[in-house]
C-alpha cells in the first residue's frame, strides 16, 4: 500500500467519523425539542440542554458505547474544522477570512461539545445550567465581570439572530453540496428553515438571560438553554411558544442527519 492510498483512506475515516458527528448533533437535538415538548406541558424533570440529552442517552442499553463513539466524532468535526480554518487553499467550505472564522468558531463549538460528552461518558456529566450560572459567577467576580458577562451576552444574542436570518434567508442550503431530489429535497429546505430559525430563537433567549445577569449583577440569572426554554414557557401563550421551538429543535436535527450525507467538509 502506498503512502498516498494510506493518507487517503486515514482522510476517508476522518471524514466518517466527522459526518457522524453531525448524526450525534442532530440526536441531541431531537432530544432537546423532545424535552422541551415535554416541559411545556408539563411532563419532564430532565434539563431540555445538552446534559438533558445526554443523561438520556446513558440511559440506554448502549449508551456507554454511544457516548464513546460521539466523544471520537466530534473530535473528528471538531479536529476537520479546524483545519479549514487554517487551511488558506480553497476547500468546500471556501477560503475568505470569513469562511475561515466561522470553520474556527465551528471547531470551537464541537470541540466544547466533545469535552462534555467525555464527562458524560466517564459518569461525571454535570447539569449545563449549573455550569453556565457558575462560570458567569466567576467571570462577575472578576475586575470588570459584570461587563463581560453582558458583553458575552450580547455575542450570544446576536449569534441568535445570525442562526435565525440564516434559516430564514436560507443561506444552510450553502452547507450542502446538494439536495435530495423531489418532494424530499423540498421537505429538507423547510426544516432547515423551521430548524434554524427556531435555535436563532432559543439563542437569543439564552443571550438576554446573560445580559439580564450582568444588569442585575445576579449569576442565577444566566440559565443556559434550559432557563431560557423555561422562560419562553412563562411567557402569554408561553407553552405554545415552547412547543413551536421543541419541534423547531427536531426539525433542526433531522436536518444535521442530511447534513451528515450532502453536507460540504
Amino acid at each position: 500500500m502506498t503512502a498516498g492510498t494510506t493518507s487517503g483512506t486515514a482522510q476517508r475515516g476522518w471524514e466518517l467519523m466527522a459526518r457522524f458527528g453531525y448524526v450525534i448533533n442532530g440526536v441531541l437535538h431531537i432530544l432537546i425539542g423532545v424535552i422541551a415538548l415535554q416541559i411545556a406541558f408539563g411532563g419532564e424533570k430532565k434539563n431540555a440542554d445538552q446534559s438533558g440529552a445526554l443523561s438520556t442517552i446513558s440511559e440506554t442499553p448502549f449508551g456507554g458505547f454511544i457516548l464513546w463513539a460521539s466523544v471520537v466524532a466530534f473530535v473528528a468535526l471538531g479536529l476537520w474544522q479546524l483545519a479549514v480554518a487554517f487551511r488558506k487553499q480553497p476547500t468546500s467550505q471556501g477560503s475568505s477570512t470569513k469562511d475561515r472564522l466561522e470553520a474556527g468558531l465551528r471547531a470551537v463549538i464541537y470541540l466544547a461539545l466533545a469535552v462534555t460528552v467525555f464527562s458524560f461518558a466517564q459518569g461525571s456529566g454535570t447539569s449545563s445550567s449549573k455550569q453556565t450560572t457558575d462560570a458567569t459567577e466567576s467571570l462577575m467576580s472578576a475586575p470588570g465581570g459584570r461587563f463581560l458577562v453582558g458583553l458575552l451576552g450580547a455575542a450570544i444574542v446576536v449569534g441568535g439572530v445570525i442562526y435565525a436570518l440564516k434559516g430564514l434567508r436560507k443561506k444552510f442550503l450553502e452547507d450542502l453540496h446538494s439536495l435530495p431530489s423531489g418532494t424530499a429535497g423540498v421537505t429538507v429546505r423547510r426544516l432547515g428553515i423551521f430548524g434554524y430559525t427556531a435555535k436563532g430563537v432559543a439563542l437569543a433567549i439564552v443571550g438576554g438571560l446573560f445580559v439580564l445577569a450582568a444588569v442585575k449583577a445576579d449569576p442565577d440569572k444566566a440559565k443556559g438553554l434550559d432557563g431560557a426554554l423555561h422562560t419562553l414557557r412563562d411567557q402569554p401563550a408561553g407553552v405554545w411558544l415552547l412547543a413551536i421551538v421543541g419541534i423547531g429543535f427536531i426539525a433542526y436535527g433531522i436536518y444535521s442527519f442530511v447534513r451528515s450525507k450532502y453536507g460540504k467538509l
